[in-house]
């Protein structure tokens, strides 16, 4: 149970500095901080403490398609819609449609990344 607090903490952590030095007037820090790929490096670093490297391979490969696949069309879609539907309402949409196209990525990927 330790290893799930210390992985959320971290993970928070980061987010939290992403929002503190955007507002406190760092946006550099806050930019690159927001590019760090958290999710994976958190996870991967707890994941290499339990199971071997070629694991965390084959995950990292799914990731870098499934990036191309679904990140790219929210960031676009938060890119193309924020001004006509406003920050809430765009991320709500960017995030659905992220689900979606991950989602059936996921299922049609037939690399091996158990």
């Amino acid at each position: 149970m330790k290893i799930y607090i210390l992985t959320f903490l971290t993970a928070g952590t980061v987010a939290t500095l992403v929002v503190y030095f955007q507002m406190a007037g760092f946006p550099l820090i806050s930019r690159v901080a927001a590019l760090f790929p958290v999710v994976t490096w958190v996870s991967y670093l707890f994941l290499g403490f339990m199971k071997d490297g070629s694991h965390i391979s084959r995950h990292a490969l799914f990731v870098l398609l499934g990036t191309l696949c679904a990140w790219i069309p929210y960031m676009l879609f938060i890119h193309f819609f924020v001004d006509r539907l406003g920050p809430t309402k765009t991320i709500a949409g960017a995030i659905l449609l992220f689900l979606i196209i991950a989602t059936i990525f996921s299922l049609l990927y037939k690399g091996q990344i158990s």
